[in-house]
């Protein structure tokens, strides 16, 4: 029987109630996200709430808004958060960041969103993980209008997504106003393509684009030292 638990330096994130359970993605974008000086921080899709707790224990002056439109993942979510020392400056919420709240608009300094992803692909039974693999729900444009809606003007917006996906989301991007400040392509080792890739957004122009290469493993269970540097304050074995 899976492990209903993940263990983290400084908390603990229960995911046998959610669809999508912790993984190597969540994490990615936990820590890569540009959340520093931010004081108004959400994370879209939060699921088990992982992002958002690590975005917690990153930026110890941010308030954290985390939402998702399962409602056994929001249920999950509020118990993880409410085991940490950070819950007071945290909040979770059921909701379709489509029907996000006006005074909501242009609220926050950071958004983060680790979304579903796999938009043509054969789907599992399961409803619930459907729902938090596939963009039925919450498709690439939808998520975008909202984020540009919801930005801050000096804000930054950090998702993952599988490297294929990366060219349309930048173009559909473009066409709301945000625009790549910087990238990082994610090879599961050196000598292999990428499988994702990691993206900033901002309202202002970018005269170009910072664009990096990290690399997770050197072999089997063999972290490189530039993820073990990216993960260090989270991960037991580092």
């Amino acid at each position: 029987m899976p492990n209903p638990y993940f263990q983290f330096k400084q908390f603990v994130v229960f995911h046998d109630k959610c669809a999508m359970k912790v993984g190597t993605d969540g994490v990615l974008a936990g820590a890569w996200a540009q959340v520093d000086g931010a004081r108004r921080v959400l994370d879209v899709g939060t699921g088990s709430g992982l992002i958002a707790l690590m975005l917690a224990q990153r930026n110890p002056d941010a308030f954290v808004t985390a939402v998702d439109i399962d409602g056994a993942a929001v249920e999950q979510a509020r118990e993880n958060v409410n085991r940490t020392p950070w819950a007071g400056r945290m909040e979770v919420f059921r909701l379709d960041i489509r029907e996000a709240p006006e005074d909501w608009h242009g609220r926050f300094d950071a958004i983060v969103s680790n979304p579903p992803y796999f938009v043509e692909s054969v789907k599992c039974p399961h409803v619930q993980r459907n729902t938090a693999r596939h963009t039925d729900e919450l498709d690439f444009d939808a998520l975008l209008s909202a984020v540009s809606v919801l930005l801050a003007e000096k804000g930054c917006f950090s998702v993952i997504l599988p490297s294929a996906a990366s060219a349309d989301f930048v173009a559909l991007a473009a066409g709301k106003g945000l625009h790549l400040l910087r990238r990082t392509w994610v090879h599961p080792r050196q000598e292999l393509a990428a499988k994702r890739v990691l993206m900033a957004f901002v309202k202002y122009s970018c005269p170009q684009t910072e664009t990096t290469h990290l690399s997770i493993e050197v072999e089997r269970h063999v972290y490189t030292p530039e993820f073990e540097e990216l993960a260090r304050d989270f991960y037991l074995a580092l």
